[in-house]
């Protein structure tokens, strides 16, 4: 028996875009120089805080060491994004993989912040003899990799913010950064610790120092915790835009949203699906169209549209 299968040509005007991962290839290559130099670098501190007796350095070079683990999970995520792009095991793509990563970064930074202030606690009680000129010097060198780590990671971000609205809210990317200028802060207030300790010797103000970073660490992972949440949650779209869609759709006719559905589907994107009923229902396209005159939403990547004919006392539905 030969079955024949009507308008098959005319499938893929129908079917939707699935792919909503932040594929960024020139972010993950900029992001294993950082996880390269960063190594690097944690490697020199930490040497040299066990020869100089610099717990100073000895904590950055430890802080450095939980950054380098927030670099792999950052590369982890990519490439499995990228693998995984087209995999049809996941309903709309491994888009959430890249916001799980900066998600999972936000953690570490927030561990890091945590640990800082118990380091710092110990020192104001138990202060520890710092060899200052060598510590200043190993300081600075740190804050020279992080500054060429951030410009390496703020030049993609910039760059992308123009020419790529996608990898604007590449939150993995993101927590890259964050991680970076962090591991610069912390260098920063070493260093002025350090001087002022040398010059006028107040030691005090290194695990000051340190308690002050700390604070400014956890309120960056908190950013970003807010940042990426909503997304792995299916957070709805901002209540203005909902109700914008619903006022645009139930005006012009006698429309009415039975059933309405907003939710994130990755960094950007969010999927819809609405439910109408209406005495003079027409073709799904039409309140798609309809959608897309709303001015200020240009999100709705993944649009589904059930419409439904009132009869009477009932609604024949329309495919």
């Amino acid at each position: 028996m030969i079955v024949v299968r009507m308008h098959t040509h005319k499938l893929s005007l129908l079917k939707h875009e699935h792919d909503f991962s932040a594929i960024n290839k020139k972010g993950e290559r900029r992001t294993k120089q950082v996880l390269v130099l960063t190594f690097l670098t944690m490697i020199v501190e930490i040497a040299a805080g066990t020869v100089f007796g610099s717990m100073a350095l000895l904590a950055d070079g430890w802080h450095m060491g939980t950054h380098v683990a927030a670099f792999i999970i950052t590369l982890i995520a990519y490439r499995y994004s990228r693998v995984h792009a087209h995999d049809h095991t996941f309903a709309f793509s491994p888009g959430k993989v890249g916001v799980l990563g900066g998600y999972t970064s936000s953690v570490v930074l927030g561990i890091v912040a945590l640990i800082m202030l118990v380091e710092s606690g110990q020192r104001i009680v138990n202060p520890h003899i710092i060899h200052f000129d060598e510590a200043i010097a190993v300081a600075g060198f740190g804050l020279f990799i992080n500054l060429v780590c951030a410009l390496l990671l703020r030049d993609h971000h910039h760059h992308d913010h123009s020419h790529d609205h996608a990898h604007h809210h590449d939150q993995n990317l993101k927590a890259a950064y964050l991680h970076v200028l962090a591991d610069a802060l912390t260098s920063v207030l070493a260093i002025a610790a350090l001087t002022l300790g040398k010059y006028y010797g107040w030691r005090f103000l290194d695990p000051v120092m340190g308690i002050i970073g700390a604070l400014i660490i956890m309120q960056w992972a908190y950013s970003l915790v807010r940042e990426t949440s909503p997304v792995l949650l299916d957070e709805s779209i901002a209540l203005k835009h909902k109700l914008a869609i619903m006022e645009k759709i139930e005006n012009d006719a006698d429309n009415r949203i039975s059933d309405l559905h907003i939710w994130r589907v990755g960094p950007g994107h969010f999927a819809i699906i609405i439910s109408l009923v209406s005495h003079d229902p027409k073709a799904p396209e039409y309140y798609k169209d309809l959608l897309k005159e709303i001015v200020g939403i240009n999100k709705l990547s993944h649009i589904t549209v059930e419409v439904n004919k009132c009869a009477g006392d009932f609604c024949i539905q329309q495919e």
